[in-house]
């Protein structure tokens, strides 16, 4: 047995002379989401609109108050039950809260709840409960809409001048981007000739202003001709991409490795006299016959070191690594020469 409840708050009239479906349609038509919930069976009715408010299919979710409860923030939590206890209690003559609700995408929405017990156990507990849940998004989006444009002359320009510095940013970057593309190789990544020119004549004017040491070394790939016909021009790619990043991996920062031309690579070596290029060279020689790059029985290197001379000119420098680059080829190849 169930006592009416229907006089208590707003409730004039008896509830069981309406048809259910009736009184369903009607609270849809002014909200977006009808719940019914029959506390004797724990079994809660929710209307198609409730679930399309949400982003579900109708009738996908539990019909229980624990799918309820998992779509309130939790941060929510407390004051919604604290509200739906007062109610229940009779404290108050209805029940009426506003909160977010996650949807299925995960976000949350701002919904408004309200609900009204309609029938009470002969012991006073809750045996029914109807209520409804009305999205407040518009609303929210509305107010945020009108507090923008509320916004002091100072915030706009503040906003348009973070703009601006979020675009020169940009636009710094790509700057970089297409510089550092215009100065590197496109397969090996190292440096190109554009770049080594420029580098190294800045090189030279820094080592003849301070008095420095600055060695240069030319290195070229042996046999590569014999790599290219044996395993065409895709497996002397992987040669020179792997030679490369070999050589990188045995240089300071402050050294630039590029790229001169086809099978030749050139060495910037700032603050660097001939006996620590020679070592450097050596080094790389060893490293590089450590690497097997296509079933390679072994894979060398011939090496022209010079160290620049006071006042010599840059062209005469590179001349001169390239000279000592033919007499290491000369020799019998994998040879450091001066």
């Amino acid at each position: 047995m169930m006592v009416d409840a229907s006089n208590n708050g707003p409730w004039n009239t008896q509830l069981g002379d309406i048809n259910e479906d009736v009184v369903h349609a009607i609270l849809e038509l002014v909200s977006d989401g009808v719940w019914d919930w029959n506390a004797n069976t724990g079994l809660v009715y929710r209307s198609p609109g409730w679930y399309e408010m949400l982003g579900y299919s109708p009738n996908t979710l539990p019909n229980s108050v624990f799918t309820w409860e998992n779509v309130i923030h939790p941060d929510d939590y407390p004051q919604v039950m604290a509200h739906f206890d007062d109610h229940l209690n009779e404290r108050t003559l209805g029940y009426h809260a506003e909160y977010r609700c996650r949807t299925r995408s995960g976000d949350y929405i701002l919904v408004e709840d309200r609900g009204y017990v309609i029938a009470r156990n002969p012991d006073g507990s809750v045996a029914r409960m109807i209520g409804a849940h009305r999205s407040l998004e518009d609303q929210r989006r509305l107010l945020e809409q009108l507090e923008a444009r509320t916004h002091s002359f100072e915030a706009i320009v503040a906003e348009r001048t973070a703009e601006l510095s979020r675009v020169n940013r940009q636009l710094q970057a790509q700057l970089e981007e297409n510089r550092r593309l215009a100065e590197s190789d496109s397969l090996t990544g190292v440096a190109n000739r554009y770049r080594l020119e420029k580098i190294l004549s800045r090189e030279c004017q820094r080592a003849g202003r301070f008095r420095q040491a600055l060695s240069l070394i030319a290195m070229d790939i042996d046999d590569f001709k014999l790599i290219n016909d044996r395993h065409g021009h895709q497996g002397g790619d992987r040669v020179l991409v792997e030679v490369a990043q070999t050589l990188q991996g045995c240089l300071r920062d402050t050294d630039l490795l590029a790229r001169w031309g086809g099978d030749e690579f050139m060495l910037v070596l700032p603050d660097s006299p001939l006996a620590t290029a020679m070592n450097l060279a050596q080094r790389m020689r060893e490293r590089l016959l450590q690497r097997n790059p296509l079933g390679l029985n072994s894979l060398t290197i011939s090496f022209g070191v010079v160290e620049r001379h006071v006042d010599e000119p840059m062209a005469e420098l590179m001349g001169r690594a390239d000279q000592a680059l033919y007499r290491a080829k000369g020799t019998g190849k994998n040879v450091i020469s001066t």
